[in-house]
């Protein structure tokens, strides 16, 4: 009882008009990607508009302020260059060329203009515990002025969506949530503690984790919940059972 009532005290939950949207799609996670056709990639968000997906993407600060498309830290993985993406400049990064194909790293700003609307857009803010946050919500925030496509912003760290909530409290913002090693009582304190912080208007849900008692709570009260990544059938209808919408990708897409 006691928690109910700080949760509705310290994150109250949202008027539903401004988050009945985000639980009328299935995402598809980083774009539709597959061989060929790289996470987080123009092409990956074009298959996933063709075929009627939301998108889910990651975005982090460049060494000049803006806001890139790009899920590591490090370059390594994605394309041939080696190093923190945080250490170039915009200019530098869309030059870069994602592995295995011809497409190169976007800039958020471009990445809208592709979408332009036609799907619901969610943006994962990646961020570090000793990097402070304003950086990249701001390069975010000026990124998304003027935007009209439905769009919110999510991160696992409760000061991102803190942010918005203070800096642009009419943009829709999510904490992502994972209960991985931390499912005791100190885990339970933890997540609402990170909840309080946040005052988000949704969870995204780690899909291993449900169904969660902490996610159950807050839906009730009017939190959506989606929840990733799903991958396969079974966990298709964990989500269908457990959460509002799912951020999918490969079979958990079918």
């Amino acid at each position: 009882m006691i928690l109910r009532l700080l949760d509705a005290w310290r994150a109250p939950a949202p008027d539903p008009r401004r988050v009945e949207w985000l639980g009328q799609s299935t995402y598809a996670h980083r774009g539709l990607h597959s061989p060929g056709v790289p996470e987080n990639s123009p092409s990956a968000f074009a298959e996933a508009m063709a075929r009627g997906f939301g998108i889910e993407c990651d975005v982090q600060r460049t060494g000049d302020g803006h806001a890139a498309v790009f899920h590591d830290w490090e370059l390594d993985r994605l394309t041939d260059e080696r190093g923190p993406l945080l250490r170039r400049p915009l200019s530098a990064i869309e030059r870069i060329a994602l592995a295995g194909s011809s497409d190169r790293i976007p800039s958020l700003e471009r990445a809208l203009v592709q979408v332009g609307g036609r799907v619901p857009l969610l943006i994962e803010l990646k961020s570090k515990r000793e990097r402070r946050v304003a950086p990249l919500c701001l390069a975010v925030h000026r990124a998304l002025d003027g935007y009209q496509g439905r769009h919110a912003v999510m991160s696992f760290d409760p000061r991102v969506s803190r942010w918005f909530a203070i800096h642009s409290p009419r943009t829709v913002r999510g904490l992502v949530v994972t209960e991985e090693n931390e499912r005791g009582l100190l885990g339970s304190w933890r997540r609402h503690a990170a909840l309080w912080h946040a005052r988000p208007d949704f969870l995204a849900y780690d899909i291993r984790d449900l169904p969660s008692g902490f996610a159950a709570a807050q839906r009730r009260r009017g939190l959506p919940v989606l929840t990733w990544t799903v991958r396969d059938a079974e966990q298709r209808a964990r989500a269908a059972a457990s959460a509002d919408a799912p951020i999918a990708e490969g079979e958990g897409l079918a």
